[in-house]
């Protein structure tokens, strides 16, 4: 299987050779209509046919996929901290530099084909000079321009967005309201007001950025899904098939956790303290669609949002930092399963029914357990409870 960092990674150098691809083919369909036929094209130009079409539309496809591999790789992490305006004048500065070398390699080898020679030979240089002086290369440097502007606008809107968001707005696959099987994970800082009390707004909303930058990496590789932050709180969402292991969202919490704490020290020097958060995880049918008139954004709506976000409001109560319902528990695969504790059945506000808590342990099991408004009523097989249910 392909890991989800890779898919990612795929999923979004994609549309920047698209865009830069169809960018060009447009160009091109402007000069056909403007010189009607590339039979007519100044004497600077590449002359057009079958071979050289497919060459120089790859070549442009490939040199996309670079300019996205480079802003996501590289430009990003550079100018990130920049404004918006600072931020595109560098990196146009860059891809400039770029784009010299590229047409340096490309324009010879396109020149050759069309010529029927090598590209050492004199005349494929003395082309290129002609090509490097004329007014064809100023289209060529516009017609890559537009590409590049179109492709950093996608970058900075994905960003925004996040792409699978992006992707579907595009697509309209929620243009009419679909049901879903979701599994939902709240993320909540712990202590956040008293935190932000302590800090001050600006510096509590630097240490926000930084909580939340260390979650990426778990995030990305376990292919969560951002849905919404919400102050101090991030929700997470995976797609999952019913009956089919998936540990996904556990794997990403103890990722997280793991990953904040390698930072502590670094908080504590910056902040003066170290942030922890706790979690709730359940899963369930969600109606998703696009809503908004205003200001469009894509919405789940469903029981099974009010249900997670009330078992993470428990964590304080139950004094643990993980909980997930039984449902959640039913999709664990049995590493996970033979961790898990039962913490009892809470009576979720909004229901009609209790809901039985669970909590992992990495070692061995808790033997307390809770019963229902989370009065400790002894211990019991989670095994069999998770059996019951």
């Amino acid at each position: 299987m392909i890991r989800p960092r890779t898919k990612r990674l795929s999923r979004r150098l994609l549309p920047f050779g698209l865009i830069w691809m169809l960018s060009g083919w447009v160009f091109l369909l402007v000069e056909y209509a403007a010189t009607a036929g590339f039979d007519q094209l100044p004497a600077t130009a590449i002359q057009m046919d079958g071979r050289i079409f497919i060459v120089s539309s790859l070549a442009v496809f490939s040199a996309g996929v670079l300019t996205g591999w480079i802003e996501l790789k590289y430009l990003d992490r550079w100018f990130g901290g920049q404004r918006f305006v600072r931020r595109m004048l560098y990196k146009l500065l860059v891809y400039t530099l770029i784009f010299m070398v590229l047409i340096l390699l490309t324009f010879p080898l396109a020149a050759s084909l069309e010529l029927d020679t090598s590209p050492t030979d004199p005349r494929v240089w003395q082309k290129y000079l002609d090509y490097f002086t004329s007014l064809t290369h100023l289209s060529t440097g516009l017609q890559l321009g537009v590409g590049l502007m179109l492709s950093l606008f996608y970058s900075e809107i994905s960003d925004f967005m996040g792409p699978n968001v992006l992707l579907s707005f595009f697509t309209g696959r929620y243009h009419q309201p679909v049901e879903e099987s979701r599994i939902f994970m709240f993320v909540d800082m712990k202590s956040s007001t008293a935190i932000a009390e302590r800090l001050g707004h600006r510096a509590y909303f630097q240490l926000l950025q930084a909580y939340y930058r260390s979650f990426s990496e778990a995030i990305i590789n376990h292919a969560g899904e951002i849905y919404q932050y919400v102050g101090d709180e991030i929700i997470l969402s995976w797609p999952y098939r019913p009956g089919q292991p998936d540990a996904r969202p556990v794997d990403c919490f103890l990722e997280m956790r793991d990953s904040l704490r390698q930072q502590d020290a670094w908080f504590r020097r910056h902040f003066g303290l170290a942030p922890t958060f706790k979690a709730g995880i359940h899963l369930g049918q969600v109606t998703t669609g696009e809503i908004g008139s205003i200001k469009k954004e894509i919405l789940f709506s469903g029981d099974v949002l009010n249900a997670t976000a009330r078992i993470q409001g428990l964590c304080n109560t139950y004094g643990v930092d993980l909980l997930l319902s039984a449902d959640m528990c039913a999709q664990l695969t049995g590493r996970y399963r033979e961790q898990l504790s039962l913490i009892g059945e809470a009576e979720l506000r909004g229901r009609s029914t209790g809901m039985k808590l669970y909590t992992l342990n990495r070692g061995q099991h808790a033997h307390l357990v809770f019963g229902q408004k989370g009065r400790a009523q002894g211990g019991e097989s989670c095994l069999a409870c998770v059996a019951e249910n």
